[in-house]
């Protein structure tokens, strides 16, 4: 619970959050690279943890303010070697088959264990002194705060407690979450052309954070596996790009209810299906697909993934492919047709929207809710529509207010 006297408490504890989850991601990244054989769970045993083969990895992360430094006796410390000390006691790792790993943002003094745990690139790795300045300030420290770790460090015993530390890599000043996103970016930008990295990584954290929700919400579901996230990292790659567009999930589900349909009813797309009498039930999938299809395209539009007048070209497209079934219709019908006929040849247009019209904006853009929506827009822009007279019997509801009233 959020203390009343400190009102950044919550959003410091959000921004570890996101700090864990940013590094868990950066995580799946790399170890993509080398294949699929491995998985990521995020607070399982520890704040990331990773299976690769046959060893785990887990990671404690500590983000703090700048200036802050990781000493011998740093509740940081003390409580990350208190988590560790524990797993091993309990016998809830296999500590042959584990590495540990302190990510901190903090400063690593020179004289310190954390100084000489840094990894053996390092060139100061040293395990027996860092060990014996662990030992010392445990030993010389009257700390209540830090009983219970000391207590569970001491529970290890010399030979489990020198295994330990020899496992123990400690990497500081770690970059902050604007830096892993950067890199993050770079990723991105291997994956798809550079101008489309931002875009990739938007989706990609998006999948990532809400699976790792579901996967920390549910104790004992299942982690982040290779296989899943190679798929995943495929397929966004496959949507983005000359070829494809992406198709966002939570644009693909939204329905009729949501709140941009809550004007639809008075839209000219609307009347043109209760001129040739569609039922509301079909007129609510309409509205559907308008939604969706508006919603999606301009979002494609604000991070620039399409093409100078590739919405234009698209839209010709479709026209063009409307058109000569409208005028075959017309044809057929003749200038003496009743109204009931018009309608039910109107209705046949629409449903050739409806079940088979499928042109794509581009060839590998599948998704069936682009082209009928877009077919919506434009209908309500009265470019194409399905009853013989609709140009005539709609025009008015294009009108400015006040227009008809003004006529001579």
């Amino acid at each position: 619970m959020t203390s009343p006297e400190n009102p950044f408490e919550a959003s410091a504890s959000a921004l570890g959050y996101l700090y864990q989850l940013r590094v868990a991601l950066q995580r799946c990244v790399e170890l993509s690279r080398g294949g699929i054989e491995w998985s990521v769970a995020i607070e399982a045993t520890d704040d990331v943890q990773a299976l690769v083969g046959s060893r785990t990895e887990l990671t404690q992360l500590k983000k703090r303010a700048d200036n802050v430094r990781l000493t011998d006796l740093s509740q940081d410390l003390w409580k990350t070697l208190r988590v560790w000390s524990h797993a091993v006691t309990e016998g809830q790792i296999d500590l042959a088959e584990t590495n540990f790993y302190l990510i901190t943002t903090a400063e690593l003094p020179e004289d310190s264990a954390g100084f000489l745990l840094q990894p053996k690139a390092s060139g100061h790795r040293d395990e027996q002194a860092a060990e014996a300045l662990i030992v010392r300030a445990r030993q010389s420290s009257k700390s209540t705060t830090l009983d219970k770790a000391f207590k569970a460090f001491d529970a290890l015993g010399e030979q489990r407690r020198a295994e330990l530390i020899s496992r123990i890599e400690v990497i500081g000043d770690a970059p902050g979450m604007d830096s892993i996103r950067e890199e993050l970016l770079g990723y991105a930008s291997l994956a798809v052309e550079r101008r489309f990295a931002e875009s990739f990584l938007q989706r990609l954290e998006g999948w990532f954070f809400e699976r790792a929700s579901v996967q920390m919400s549910f104790p004992g579901s299942d982690p982040v596996s290779g296989a899943e996230f190679d798929e995943l990292f495929n397929d966004l790659r496959n949507q983005i790009g000359e070829h494809n567009l992406p198709i966002d999930p939570d644009i693909a589900a939204l329905t009729a209810a949501a709140p941009a349909a809550a004007d639809a009813a008075d839209k000219v797309f609307v009347h043109q299906l209760r001129l040739i009498d569609v039922g509301a039930e079909r007129i609510g999938y309409a509205v559907r697909d308008w939604v969706r299809a508006f919603a999606q395209r301009s979002r494609w539009v604000n991070e620039n993934l399409l093409r100078a007048g590739e919405i234009g070209a698209y839209e010709r497209r479709l026209v063009e492919e409307w058109q000569s079934r409208f005028a075959e219709m017309r044809e057929d019908l003749g200038d003496e047709a009743a109204e009931e006929e018009m309608k039910r040849e109107a209705r046949l247009i629409y449903r050739w929207v409806d079940r088979e019209a499928r042109l794509r904006i581009r060839t590998g853009c599948e998704e069936v809710f682009v082209v009928k929506g877009s077919y919506q827009m434009l209908a309500d822009e009265l470019r194409v529509g399905w009853h013989p007279d609709f140009s005539v019997r709609l025009a008015a509801l294009l009108e400015p207010a006040g227009a008809a009233d003004g006529r001579a």
